[in-house]
């Protein structure tokens, strides 16, 4: 059933389907994700083989920026609210009627539209064959300034010690950038360019996450950036928009699929090249 609720808070708004739930634990196969109530119903942390590769300290989803307010969207509550129109969750194929706070099977689908200002927002979570899918549509029918927009923020958990990333048709300009904790690297923005996809090494557990960016418009720049902050994430951003008007009219979709593996340090960088050509096919 598809739940409807009009110019409604993060607070307010709540599924209708089984108990009042203030987070959602999704189990497929070796992919875990968290849907939390508090941040209007994004995802909180994202886990692989039962390991969180996320924190639950940070803010995910897509998130606008506006010239003279700030932002507005996902857990930034401070300007003022998401207006969620609609939820829908189906497990295996079949559409929900009832919660639970654990939900488990073989593929996950989450549908959510909201409104903020004058963007409708439609975020579409997939979890299939040990794969994360994520797509967000926006729409406006009137011009829109912006600082800019976020799309698929991730929040890395800050134990993450190096990424990797690069363009199908440039192999040989591939980025390799450790990430460290120094002084001088905190709060500092990663890669900062149009890329084909990204990866990062989690040591600890031995598991590393690769993103491929499988659509963008072309009406603007997609600019994939990872953020530094020490002891809190190194935290992903598909930036678009920045200091642009969104045009009238204006209809686009961005896509993106993430997967994982486990492998030595020596040996993770080749095996995620390896998995994003295979995310591409």
């Amino acid at each position: 059933m598809s739940l409807i609720a009009t110019s409604a808070s993060a607070e307010d708004f709540r599924p209708n389907i089984g108990p009042d739930l203030p987070s959602i634990t999704v189990e497929c196969g070796e992919v875990t994700i968290l849907l939390r109530q508090s941040t209007q119903w994004t995802p909180g942390r994202i886990d692989f083989r039962g390991t969180p590769m996320t924190t639950e300290r940070s803010a995910y989803g897509t998130v606008f920026s506006y010239p003279g307010i700030g932002f507005i969207g996902t857990a930034h509550l401070e300007n003022e609210p998401e207006e969620l129109q609609s939820l829908t969750f189906f497990l295996d194929g079949n559409e929900l009627n009832t919660l639970e706070a654990t939900l488990k099977g073989k593929s996950f689908r989450f549908e959510r539209e909201s409104k903020i200002r004058s963007f409708i927002l439609t975020n579409i979570i997939e979890i299939k064959n040990n794969r994360l899918y994520e797509m967000t549509t926006i729409k406006t029918i009137v011009e829109t300034p912006l600082n800019l927009v976020y799309h698929f923020m991730h929040a890395w958990t800050p134990s993450v010690s190096e990424l990797i990333a690069g363009n199908d048709d440039l192999p040989d300009d591939d980025i390799h950038q450790p990430l460290l904790d120094d002084e001088d690297v905190s709060r500092h923005f990663y890669i900062n360019r149009d890329i084909d996809w990204l990866s990062i090494y989690e040591p600890d557990s031995g598991q590393f996450a690769v993103s491929r960016i499988l659509e963008v418009p072309e009406e603007t720049e997609s600019i994939s950036t990872i953020w530094n902050v020490p002891n809190t994430y190194r935290k992903y951003y598909l930036r678009a928009f920045q200091n642009q008007s969104v045009p009238k009219d204006f209809n686009g979709t961005w896509k993106m699929v993430t997967a994982f593996g486990s492998e030595t340090p020596d040996n993770w960088q080749s095996a995620a090249k390896v998995l994003a050509k295979k995310l591409r096919d």
